[in-house]
Formats: structure tokens, C-alpha cells, sequence
């Protein structure tokens, strides 16, 4: 037998993960791919797993902990015969599982993309290092370079600053925390206003009676911001529509043996990505991103749509990829294994990362229409209500029809409300005659 460090493996280039449930104690066994604890990141909830079985000898981490790849967990003495690790005069050798030599990070950020390269992490070191290695850019990007550390940019976005409007004052050109304090007092001195938005009065509510104060969870606080700061730097129109999806009921009910066969339920998701790929291929300006303070349009030349989910620990919103390029069933399979993910807290931040554009499902929840605030930086969301049966003129009497509500949210900024109408129109005609997917 030997010891055996466990560390923080690859969780998709999160940093400073909060540690929120510990699910072992020292003296416990465990199997391994066994959950040892639960982090929590900007993005989402993750358990990690233990790499070998053994017995739990220490516990480096306790609930609050911030910890990033690397980072240790415990020590465990391992039980697997197969182990690598060896003793030798009668010392005890240390593995380290789920080590990376990419012990400290920074990122290098554009308003195109992300890239992550290694970096020594300390403040101090930080401040002096001037080898920060640009990877993987093109011209276009390295003429809009922006420096930053995990920490100014959480801070920026918390701020809603757009790190490519501010000189860099630290080693290279670097965007220290000064830099954005320096930045949000010129803006206040020009306004010659304190702030635009009003903060509730702190009350005292148990004056008129019992209350419980809970604590919000992160991934829950972190929407709340994200959703602001979305509806107040957004100009948002939505537009209505209702999609005839009589025919496609019955295609689906026809589907329903098919479907049990592939143990693989079919549900009205994948129609709808299916759709939404044609109109995002047949509107690309759906399909992109302002940068550069909006002067700059990207177009995306690749289909990744994000599915809101609502759990018991927040709204979470994974991401499909390459819709435009997968089966029905593909997709299908897809959907319910992510939205099984997000309930069990089994999300990487990679499954959450990349998306351009986002669909949102009241499904059987209720509700004939809603306005979803777009995921920005994306362009545009669609919500989709609870669907009914309605009468239907067809010019000579009323018949049943099942329609189901269709709300599009867009930034006004990039479209206007002529291709808004067509995008919403043509996706309400795409359902209702699904053969128009293979045109």
C-alpha cells in the first residue's frame, strides 16, 4: 500500500472554485471515482471524483475553501494492488493524482476569445512578471490584446467594464485593480453622477412578524448579476409568434415505438434546436457577438445553442454543440443527458462555455408567453411556452390546433425588428411543417 495525494483535476480552467459540501471523512473508504467533495464556480456545481480506492488518511480542504486545478485535496492510502507507487527503505513514497504542471494560471483575454497559459500566481509575482505567453492568435486578435488575471476580470464584470477600453498600467501593459478604480472615477467625475440605479432600503422585517434569513448559493447570485447586467446594458425587444405544431405532435406520437426501442424520448427540444440551427444558418446575425463597445460585429461560423435548465440549486444553462450537424435523435439523447447533468451537479464549466444563442423551455411548467433576457454576450433567446389547443379559422370553419407560444428576445442594437419578425416567422413555419428541415 501507499499513499496517495488527491488533487484538483482538470475543471475546465475554473479558478478559485468554492468548496461547497465535503462528502468524506478521514477514515473513510472509498472506491474509487467516488465523490470526495463538491466545488462551486462561477458557472456551475462539479463533484470531484477520487482517482484510486483507498482509506482517507487527511483532508487538506473544509467547506469555503477556494481551490483551482492543483489544488490538494486529501490523502489516501491506496488499496489497488496495481499502484505505480513503490517503498523503499521503509519510506513511504507520495503520488500525486490529478496533478498538472500548470499549477498557476493567468489568461490573456480579447473580445474575440480566451486563451489560458501558465503563469506564476502570486500577487507579487504577478505584478512583476512580464512573460505572458500570447498562444494560438491570429494578427487580427493580437492587435486587440487585453491583459488581465482572473481577478480583475471577475472584478470587471461585476462592474460591466469592458476591459478593452482601459490602458493597462501594470508590467507589459497588464490591467491591474487600480486601472478599473482609475476607470470608474473618471466616468463618475464626467457623468458628475454617483450611480443611475437605486439600492432598496436595508428593512428590518421580522418587525412585523417571524422571517428566515437564507443565504443565496453562488451559482443563484451570479444569475442575478448576469441577468442585471444583461437587461440594463441591453436595449431588448421581444418578439411574439405562435408555431401550428398539430402535424408534428402527431409525427412524434407516430415516433413513440421507434423512441422506446432507442430508449431515447423524443420531446419537442430537439425539433426546436433542429429549427433554430436553420434559422441561425439563414440569419448569421443571430449568430454573433458585438465586441469593441458594439462597433465590431462577430460572426460565428459554427451552431452551439444553449438549453436553460432549471434545477433545486439555481439555472444553469448547458451547451450543444454543432446542432446544425446532428440527428434528431442525436439530439435528444443529448438534451436529457445534460439536463440529467445539471440536476445532479455533474456540469464542467466547458459544458457551459461557447454557446450562441439560448433556448428556454417553460414546457408543462405553464405560462402562454414570457420575455427571456438574452445570455449575453449572445445576440438573441428564445422562450418557448406551454402549448394548447386552440380553434383555428380556415376560412370556412373552426378546427382544433395545437400552437405553442414563441417569445424572441433580441439586442437592437445589431437587429432590427424587420429580420427579427422574419427569424420568429420562418422558425413558426419551420414547426409547423417540419419537412422544410431538409430544405
Amino acid at each position: 500500500m501507499s499513499i496517495v495525494n488527491l488533487k484538483v483535476p482538470d475543471i475546465g480552467g475554473a479558478e478559485g472554485a468554492e468548496v461547497i459540501e465535503l462528502l468524506v471523512n478521514i477514515g473513510d473508504e472509498v472506491d474509487a471515482g467516488q465523490g470526495l467533495l463538491v466545488l462551486e464556480s462561477d458557472k456551475a456545481s462539479m463533484e470531484i471524483p477520487a482517482e484510486v480506492a483507498g482509506v482517507i488518511k487527511e483532508m487538506f480542504v473544509s467547506i469555503g475553501d477556494l481551490l483551482s486545478e492543483g489544488s490538494r485535496i486529501a490523502a489516501i492510502e491506496s488499496t489497488e494492488k496495481d499502484s505505480n507507487n513503490n517503498t523503499e527503505n521503509g519510506n513511504i513514497e507520495i503520488s500525486e493524482v490529478g496533478y498538472s504542471e500548470k499549477d498557476e494560471k493567468t489568461e490573456i483575454f480579447n473580445d474575440i476569445n480566451v486563451q489560458t497559459v501558465d503563469e506564476e500566481h502570486s500577487s507579487a509575482k504577478e505584478m512583476n512578471d512580464n512573460e505572458d505567453k500570447a498562444i494560438f492568435l491570429d494578427e487580427q486578435e493580437k492587435e486587440n490584446i487585453v491583459y488581465a488575471g482572473p481577478a480583475v476580470r471577475k472584478l470587471a464584470r461585476q462592474f460591466g467594464i469592458v476591459l478593452a477600453e482601459i490602458s493597462g498600467t501594470g508590467p507589459g501593459g497588464r490591467i491591474v485593480k487600480e486601472d478599473l478604480h482609475g476607470f470608474v472615477k473618471r466616468n463618475l467625475s464626467t457623468t458628475g453622477a454617483a450611480s443611475t440605479l437605486l439600492e432598496y432600503a436595508d428593512i428590518d422585517f421580522s418587525k412585523w412578524g417571524e422571517v428566515e434569513r437564507v443565504t443565496r448559493n453562488k451559482v443563484e447570485v451570479l444569475t442575478a448579476e448576469n441577468m442585471h447586467r444583461s437587461w440594463t446594458n441591453v436595449p431588448h425587444v421581444t418578439q411574439f409568434d405562435d408555431a401550428d405544431i398539430t402535424d408534428l405532435e402527431a409525427f412524434r406520437a407516430e415516433l413513440k415505438e421507434e423512441s422506446e426501442r432507442r430508449k431515447t424520448k423524443l420531446t419537442l427540444m430537439p425539433f426546436l434546436l433542429k429549427a433554430l440551427a436553420v434559422q441561425l444558418r439563414d440569419y448569421p446575425n443571430f449568430n454573433a457577438s458585438l465586441t469593441d463597445s458594439g462597433k465590431v460585429l462577430v460572426k460565428k461560423q459554427y451552431i452551439n445553442i444553449g438549453m436553460a435548465v432549471d434545477t433545486p440549486h439555481g439555472l444553469f444553462v448547458p451547451v450543444i454543440r454543432d446542432v446544425d450537424r446532428k440527428t434528431l435523435w442525436e439530439l435528444a439523447h443529448e438534451v436529457a443527458e445534460l439536463a440529467t447533468k445539471a440536476r445532479n451537479r455533474d456540469l464542467r464549466p466547458d459544458d457551459m462555455q461557447g454557446g450562441c444563442f439560448t433556448i428556454s423551455s417553460l414546457g408543462k411548467i405553464g405560462g402562454s408567453g414570457f420575455t427571456p433576457i438574452i445570455n449575453t454576450p449572445e445576440l438573441a433567446i428564445l422562450g418557448v411556452g406551454r402549448s394548447e389547443i386552440r380553434p383555428v379559422w380556415d376560412g370556412t370553419s373552426f378546427n382544433p390546433h395545437t400552437l405553442l407560444p414563441l417569445s424572441l428576445s433580441y439586442d437592437h442594437r445589431a437587429i432590427n425588428g424587420g429580420e427579427a419578425g422574419r427569424f420568429c416567422s420562418g422558425l413558426a413555419a419551420i414547426m409547423t411543417d417540419i419537412r422544410k428541415l431538409i430544405l
